[in-house]
């Protein structure tokens, strides 16, 4: 039902993506999806030894990049990689961390160390494209594969420096920094989920937090290793003894590391003053690695939230100019008041965004694909797209402008001139009486009108004016279409076009404001008035342009006879014993 196919199109805001809806009215418009080329190519193949090969082949798996798979399969091996970036370190720094926990520390570096190797088999699987096709042959996908650089930082982290604990000991795990070398996957799985988020500003600022609070985590860990080479209480700038029972838990080992990073690396709070060249060293490398980890930290971060504010700055720069012009040509309190609850219901149901500028950089066929998406359920109640072609369709709904009226707002009165027609998105709109209060009929969603004043039909009293006064009960959301777009378009579309007519003809007859005699005369002779003056016009144009193609034709003529003239003076001019230098001169040459 509609109200299945409504929420359908509610679930387009979450990140994965909605799976495709089946309908015959989109259908129509789309036509038929495309077949897999592998698998029309098999079709085409007699049986035999080859079709077999090729059964083979196709049953091999690929990893499309482009598939959801893809992106599921990214949040899985962010979280092996995103485990070894933190306690590899951790570990590695506190011993006691280490030998507290070494069987859930040795279950989990192996099972990560499993979903290292399934995703170098799923890199060497996955697909790219060539020509504009997915390369599915599996020794293609692996020898591009070995191409890449990121091939052989898998091969580094896949290396088994574990074999290294049987000779130092089990309680190194810093020989594991290797898995480090996966880091770029995780940055991938980040980059994917900020363009299917649909917050990618909130997105960025806790991506950045997060990159913060690691930079601070390691240069933690840094530190207790240093104080714990210098020694533990040697000097005011290292980590205190641990044999004092408050400084010897684990927690306020790593609480206090933390605390010390974070004053070192943010510059806002004092921290004891370095005593031998190592400690300097290292403090003048923090303070280096913060100015220019927060400077620019500070700049993206004030980037973003002007970004997220971006739309109500540019809408509230909107308002506050009509204010100022309504205030300078001294508008009256009543009108200024209602334009600016316009604007606020604008902002309210968020209907401020520039569909075309939003949709500009999109080919047509998109456009048109998004915009009847969007606008599916209403346009689906509208006869005429119900019954008109796929091409009518496309060029209609690329030209509809959307418009928003206010409580008590006129759409149109009776006899203004008909320059476009309208169809209800959402809201009510009621054919008033001249007195514009009572009510002859509502129209709601999906009803359309103003199509008789610019379709120009034949006999109609009322020409091109409108026949009657529609006012808005509430806020109403309508769709525009300009009578220059609409006959731009059923100019190809004749079929539609006498539905139209007919349509119109339908109402006018029933309200007695057709003249029948005229309507079944056959052409209109305005028509064919306005047909002569436009060929008259195109006349004119073309024997302008042929006059100016004359003038350029006889000026090159007279320029070709003044160089042929100067021509033959020179040939003149020449004389015999000139002829026979130049011949021998030539000979010479040819020798």
């Amino acid at each position: 039902g509609e109200d299945e196919r409504s929420s359908g199109i509610k679930k387009n805001s979450g990140l994965k993506p909605e799976q495709e809806r089946h309908d015959s009215f989109l259908e129509r418009f789309r036509g038929p999806e495309l077949k897999d080329t592998s698998s029309l190519h098999s079709s085409a193949q007699s049986a035999g030894h080859h079709d077999a090969v090729r059964k083979r082949k196709k049953e091999i798996w690929i990893m499309d990049p482009a598939a959801d798979q893809y992106y599921r399969w990214l949040s899985i091996i962010a979280g092996p990689v995103f485990y070894n970036l933190m306690m590899v370190i951790t570990r590695a720094c506190f011993n006691e961390l280490q030998e507290s926990y070494i069987h859930l520390w040795l279950i989990l570096d192996y099972t990560t160390d499993i979903i290292y190797y399934a995703d170098t088999f799923v890199r060497s699987r996955t697909g790219y494209l060539e020509q504009g096709l997915l390369v599915k042959d599996s020794k293609k996908l692996r020898d591009k594969y070995r191409t890449t650089s990121q091939f052989k930082y898998d091969m580094i982290a896949m290396i088994p420096t574990d074999l290294l604990f049987l000779k130092y000991g089990i309680h190194n795990p810093e020989f594991r920094l290797n898995r480090l070398c996966k880091l770029p996957r995780l940055f991938e799985f980040f980059e994917r989920t900020e363009t299917r988020t649909s917050f990618p500003n909130m997105f960025r600022i806790s991506n950045l937090v997060l990159y913060i609070l690691i930079i601070i985590h390691w240069n933690a860990c840094l530190f207790f290793a240093i104080s714990k080479t210098i020694g533990f209480g040697s000097d005011t700038w290292v980590y205190p003894n641990i044999s004092h029972p408050e400084h010897g838990r684990l927690a306020r080992k790593y609480i206090y590391s933390l605390y010390w990073s974070t004053l070192t690396l943010t510059t806002i709070g004092e921290t004891p003053a370095p005593v031998k060249d190592v400690e300097y060293l290292f403090v003048i490398a923090d303070f280096l690695t913060g100015v220019l980890i927060f400077a620019s930290i500070v700049g993206n971060v004030g980037a973003m939230i002007s970004n997220m504010n971006a739309s109500r700055a540019e809408f509230q720069a909107k308002i506050d100019s009509i204010k100022q012009y309504m205030q300078f040509r001294k508008v009256t309190k009543d009108l200024e008041a209602r334009v600016i609850k316009w604007f606020d219901y604008l902002w309210t149901e968020k209907k401020t965004c520039d569909e075309k500028e939003v949709l500009k950089t999109l080919p047509d066929k998109l456009k048109a694909e998004i915009a009847i998406n969007v606008h599916l359920d209403t346009l689906k109640k509208v006869r005429i797209f119900q019954d008109c072609e796929a091409g009518l369709l496309i060029e209609l709904v690329l030209k509809l402008q959307p418009q928003v009226f206010s409580p008590g707002d006129y759409i149109c009165k009776k006899g203004d001139i008909g320059r476009e027609m309208y169809i209800i998105k959402e809201g009510k709109l009621a054919v008033v009486a001249d007195d514009g209060v009572t009510q002859f009929v509502v129209l709601s969603d999906g009803a359309y009108f103003g199509e008789i004043s610019i379709l120009g039909i034949k006999g109609s009293k009322a020409g091109n004016r409108r026949t009657a006064n529609i006012r808005s009960v509430g806020y109403s959301d309508l769709f525009a279409l300009s009578k220059d777009d609409l006959m731009e378009a059923l100019t190809e579309y004749p079929e539609a076009k006498k539905a139209l007519e007919e349509k119109g003809k339908a109402i006018l007859m029933k309200d007695n404001l057709i003249d029948e005699a005229v309507a079944n005369a056959g052409a209109d002779p305005k028509d064919i008035e306005e047909k002569i003056v436009k060929l008259q016009s195109n006349l004119d144009t073309m024997q302008t342009k042929f006059a100016q193609l004359m003038a350029e034709f006889t000026s090159n003529s007279t320029r070709m006879k003044q160089r042929v003239s100067a021509m033959e003076d020179k040939v003149k001019s020449v004389k015999p014993e000139d002829l026979s230098e130049v011949v021998a001169d030539k000979d010479k040459k040819v020798q």
